[in-house]
């Protein structure tokens, strides 16, 4: 484990200018993707569409997280979309009868796993498939009026394992047996009450909330986050080890990360 002075941090780091971007894939309407000062950026770009996921866009994206997994300089992935109606509205109809396997589950199971913060910034109203693409990141920011909904239900399909795990761990049972077993649109108040949403902010403030979590995690120690999401991810789950988190505490006591980062924080507070 190793930490260096905290270098000043640019701002405002999202949203990235357009310009700056560049496409995750030759295919038309492919997402957007921005990496600068250890913030990665994800843009689905299909705004006419509700930015829906493309099976094409799959392979790309779950290439691209693992490329992120790799890259120790990167500390947190912003994933949003185009536009201000929908965040996304996952597959489309035709693609779920012709192209739905196993891809999607193994593109969000990925993005689950990254090793750093991930933020779901949404920019509208989120349906289907990309609901779960939300719940795969950490934190959860939307606009204030946004709505979700669940319809597998009311066109027969029986949802993957990986999105019905991801819905009872972040949500609850109750919470989620609405959403599937009713195909019911919740509101954004609803979202919030049920931890779908971290925070539901006026439309106008996402981009400046979204920066302040931003700015907050390049602030933390990359190891120590890396080890607490995947150990909250076991407590979550039920499968953890208490003697195994007894030494990620052990471990990090006895790091000189904690011991440099400290003493900087007792400088800038003269001492006391």
């Amino acid at each position: 484990m190793t930490d260096t002075a905290l270098p000043p941090i640019p701002a405002p780091l999202w949203p990235a200018p357009a310009q700056a971007e560049q496409p995750l894939a030759a295919h038309a309407g492919a997402p957007k993707v921005h990496v600068a000062s250890g913030v990665a950026q994800l843009r689905l770009d299909r705004a006419a569409e509700h930015n829906r996921l493309d099976p094409a866009d799959l392979d790309a994206m779950t290439r691209w997280f693992g490329e992120l997994a790799a890259d120790p300089a990167i500390r947190v992935l912003v994933i949003t979309g185009t536009g201000e109606r929908s965040f996304s509205s996952g597959y489309t109809l035709e693609a779920i009868l012709s192209d739905l396997d196993d891809r999607l589950e193994r593109m969000l199971d990925t993005l689950e796993q990254l090793p750093f913060l991930t933020v779901a910034a949404m920019n509208g109203s989120v349906y289907g498939g990309a609901t779960d693409l939300a719940l795969a990141c950490d934190i959860r920011l939307g606009p204030q009026g946004c709505r979700m909904f669940m319809p597998a239900a009311k066109f027969g399909l029986h949802y993957y394992p990986g999105g019905l795990r991801r819905y009872v761990t972040r949500l609850g049972l109750p919470a989620a047996q609405k959403l599937f077993l009713t195909g019911m649109t919740l509101e954004s108040e609803e979202m919030l009450r049920i931890g779908f949403l971290t925070e539901a902010v006026p439309a106008d403030a996402l981009a400046a909330r979204v920066d302040a979590y931003l700015q907050a995690a390049l602030q933390t120690e990359p190891v120590a986050v890396r080890e607490m999401k995947r150990h909250l991810a076991q407590v979550a789950a039920g499968r953890y080890d208490e003697l195994t988190l007894r030494r990620a505490t052990q471990t990090s006591l006895a790091s000189p990360v904690i011991r440099e980062r400290l003493a900087r924080q007792l400088k800038g507070r003269g001492g006391r």
